[in-house]
């Protein structure tokens, strides 16, 4: 892989497993120096060890265990990370958890908010902490990853579906916010991927979780699912110099012609291509309640 993000700092969220190592991995090929976290300690040590394996001269990777969803914990991260680097330049918005699986009202609330408190307030906070660094020198990337909640309900996956549809209307509303100082927000939407949260849906069975929910998991548990690396690479893009300017998107990896995305920066700025929207009866080719 070309050096994309050489001399480039990076925080990535969740990173210890799945594609939050990939996307860790596949910045170190790309040249960056990484600051890495996640909550079990074990597991994010075990991850850093196998990551300097990979790096290069120059290259650094630090790890902390943190919760995102706990203020003090984003303030160590972000201040350890500009203290070893001198500065950052990518966020990547990586940890979620499935939260509790059931109906809205049999569910625990305390694991609800929970949910709410790790997807969509963690990312929240991070991005705060990053801004005003990034504002300073002009330049930033963001990369929030999403989930199918974002864009379809998904019942008796309230929490996940809402954290998922917020953060992602939060980012297209920063993307807004931070256009004049140089700063690239966007989400990534990896696919259905074969990782600790599938085997979370798995394990709830048919009948908590819904037979054609389960079913659709199963078949993508049996299919290996969607490459890690798919996700991994369009966030190797999102964070490179290759998608200047492309911002407040939500971009599939595996449907979306994203390393071609360059080529039509004019219509991506011009128009609602790539974000959530409400769906009108026009927009089904249905004749009533249009305009005139």
């Amino acid at each position: 892989m070309p050096k994309l993000l050489e001399e480039r700092y990076a925080i990535i969220t969740g990173a210890s497993l799945g594609l939050g190592f990939e996307i860790a991995r596949k910045y170190l090929e790309a040249g960056a120096s990484l600051m890495i976290c996640a909550r079990n300690e074990a597991l994010l040590d075990k991850a850093a060890l196998e990551l300097r394996k990979l790096a290069g001269t120059g290259q650094s990777v630090l790890a902390i265990a943190a919760d995102v969803s706990r203020a003090q914990d984003v303030t160590a991260i972000v201040g350890a990370a500009l203290k070893e680097f001198g500065r950052l330049d990518i966020l990547v918005n990586n940890a979620g958890v499935a939260g509790p699986i059931g109906t809205v009202e049999s569910t625990d609330w305390q694991e609800w908010i929970r949910t709410i408190e790790i997807n969509l307030l963690g990312s929240v906070l991070l991005s705060r902490a990053v801004l005003p660094h990034f504002k300073r020198v002009k330049r930033g990337k963001i990369i929030q990853l999403s989930g199918g909640g974002a864009t379809n309900p998904l019942p008796m996956l309230s929490a996940y579906a809402a954290s998922k549809a917020a953060i992602i209307r939060f980012m297209e509303t920063l993307a807004e916010e931070t256009r004049p100082h140089n700063i690239d927000v966007n989400s990534v939407a990896p696919g259905a991927l074969d990782t600790r949260i599938l085997d979370e849906f798995l394990a709830a069975g048919p009948d908590i979780i819904g037979s054609d929910f389960h079913a659709r998991a199963l078949r993508h548990k049996q299919e290996g699912g969607v490459p890690l690396s798919k996700g991994a690479e369009l966030c190797v893009f999102l964070a490179s110099r290759l998608s200047d300017g492309i911002t407040g998107k939500l971009i599939s990896a595996t449907w979306d012609p994203w390393n071609l995305l360059p080529e039509h920066l004019d219509d991506l700025n011009a128009t609602d291509i790539y974000t959530l929207r409400r769906i009108v009866p026009k927009d089904r080719a249905m004749t009533w309640g249009n305009d005139n």
